[in-house]
């Protein structure tokens, strides 16, 4: 019996972690999508609506549009191995699931030689650490999640959450 264990790309031969060398690859459009939520217990939630998303440290939405914006930006600076990428387009979108739920959408597009996933993972997280941060002198009861990958593409393989089996994206 063969005893292979799954290759990982920022885990060299030596077991030692390391930034995948991208500079052989070719450069191509590449886009991500990833969603998260915040859950708000229900007299908050009504509490909000009824306020236009104004907390007491100011529009909700749009604060969070901004953090988002700002995450994707700068995600190399948060996560040790992602590479600096130009972010050609970046849009967040934030709006009532239900009653009690914000949905958060990322999509980032970029032209490089390294996949963006990781860039519109981290702007939905931040977006989503910023709704709790506006909202949480109104009390503690929120919850995050989930926050996943959406869609990616270019790149080696394309993603889609919705015919994909767990574990499959890359």
């Amino acid at each position: 019996m063969t005893n292979t264990k799954p290759a990982l790309s920022h885990v060299g031969d030596d077991d030692r972690p390391r930034m995948v060398d991208i500079s052989d690859k070719a450069l191509s459009d590449r886009s991500a999508v990833a969603q998260s939520a915040v859950v708000f217990p229900p007299d908050m939630a009504e509490f909000l609506r009824g306020s236009e998303m104004r907390a007491k440290k100011g529009p909700v939405i749009d604060s969070a549009i901004i953090a988002g914006t700002m995450a994707v930006k700068r995600c190399h600076e948060l996560i040790p191995f992602c590479h600096p990428l130009p972010i050609d387009g970046c849009r967040l979108e934030i709006d009532w699931r239900d009653e009690c739920t914000l949905g958060i959408s990322c999509r980032v597009r970029t032209r490089h030689a390294t996949g963006i996933e990781m860039e519109a993972l981290t702007g939905a997280s931040v977006a989503a650490l910023t709704i709790y941060d506006m909202c949480k002198a109104l009390g503690q009861g929120m919850v995050i999640g989930p926050t996943r990958l959406l869609q990616k593409r270019g790149g080696r393989h394309d993603y889609d959450a919705g015919t994909a089996e767990a574990g499959d994206a890359d």
